[in-house]
């Protein structure tokens, strides 16, 4: 009986200590911002391969990314205590991705934004585009990029190459269509992304990062108190269903003018304004002042709890802000948080709104022979 006492006492022990080690594990394979990359393995059409890709630096920065949409999952920082914070919404697994039409963290293309019931005219043929959006195309279409798989090149600890072969029709666009998007993190602390794109067929492409920003790192509370700058005198109005008329609208004196850096609120539900209400908030293109100079600040969020801040770089002529309006706590993200309205800021470079049809407006136009480049910097640090 006692050697059967101590042969059960050691089973139990060895239990014990199996489940320690298998804990211990489990807790090893999550990244730092709690993801577990099996979540986000698996096959899509039964023949694309999509995973989670994690960037590090020296800094101890942390960013995941998944093929799926090339979307940045997470985004770990550092706040002014040191604490790593997560200041991105997104989801934990890849079914969700797939099963919950969003735009997080995703790299959009062919075309993001809208363009104008959804049709291009190129060299006097014209596209009928999808209507997916208030009858104009938005964000490429319903299977647009963001919903489509890149083929993933991790080259080295901070630097990941996504490729997009996009074939001549997809979502009627013209040409088959090569694109590039590298993110690189950087050793100060920044996501460096380029973008290149080649047609074999004249096309249209504008292409932008749709992360969905909460510096406070607490997605389950309004960004409303976030203090945003924007170096723009102007944007492109909008009617009621978000599509720009060609004009400019100056922001002097206006909920929209954020040349001198203030909260978002209370200026994001002045509604007695009509193209915040219209856009129900902020959804509108700004006209950025820095004219194509990569060096300039473009914009700069700062969050006040966490004094994280997040300065906008880039060569394109326009920012988009979208102050997430239409987010109704419907929908549960990571660790299972409900995100209300306005949960996040949203700043994609990008050309303007319904430009192939604007044609005073910078082209879109991208024809064979040509190399289509955009430059984004996304450079986080602190205000004490």
């Amino acid at each position: 009986m006692e050697n059967m006492r101590k042969s059960l006492l050691g089973m139990s022990a060895a239990l014990i200590l199996f489940s320690g080690c298998a804990q211990k594990q489990e807790q090893s394979t999550l990244t730092l911002s709690g993801l577990n990359p099996a979540n986000f393995e698996t096959m899509v059409d039964g023949t694309k391969p999509v995973k989670l890709y994690t960037l590090k630096n020296h800094q101890g920065m942390e960013v995941c990314v998944t093929n799926f949409g090339g979307r940045l999952v997470s985004i770990m920082v550092p706040d002014r205590n040191g604490n790593m914070t997560d200041v991105v919404l997104g989801f934990d697994s890849i079914a969700d991705y797939q099963n919950i039409p969003s735009d997080f963290g995703a790299a959009i293309g062919r075309y993001a934004n809208r363009i104008n019931q959804g049709r291009i005219t190129i060299d006097g043929t014209t596209y009928q585009l999808p209507q997916n959006n208030y009858g104009h195309c938005l964000h490429g279409g319903p299977t647009g990029w963001q919903y489509q798989v890149y083929e993933a090149n991790q080259t080295n600890d901070s630097t990941i190459i996504l490729t997009m072969k996009s074939p001549d029709g997809d979502n009627n666009f013209p040409g088959n269509v090569t694109a590039n998007v590298t993110y690189t993190l950087t050793a100060d602390n920044a996501i460096d992304i380029k973008y290149d794109a080649t047609t074999d067929k004249k096309t249209v492409i504008n292409m932008t990062n749709h992360s969905y920003f909460n510096l406070n790192g607490n997605p389950s509370v309004p960004a409303i108190d976030h203090v945003l700058y924007i170096a723009a005198d102007s944007i492109t109005p909008v009617d009621s269903t978000f599509m720009t008329d060609g004009t400019m609208m100056a922001v002097k004196g206006t909920p929209f003018d954020f040349n001198t850096p203030k909260p978002i609120a209370p200026d994001v539900t002045n509604f007695d304004n009509e193209q915040v209400k219209f856009g129900n908030g902020f959804d509108h293109n700004w006209v950025l002042n820095t004219k194509g100079d990569i060096n300039k600040v473009a914009a700069k969020l700062t969050g006040l709890t966490t004094g994280i801040t997040l300065e906008v770089y880039t060569d394109e002529p326009g920012i988009q802000v979208y102050t997430g309006n239409f987010l109704d706590g419907t929908v549960k993200g990571k660790k299972g948080i409900a995100y209300p309205q306005r949960a996040s800021v949203c700043l994609e470079t990008q050309h303007y709104p319904d430009s192939p049809n604007k044609a005073h407006w910078p082209s879109v136009v991208l024809e064979p022979g040509q190399t289509y480049h955009s430059h984004c910097i996304f450079k986080f640090g602190v205000e004490k």
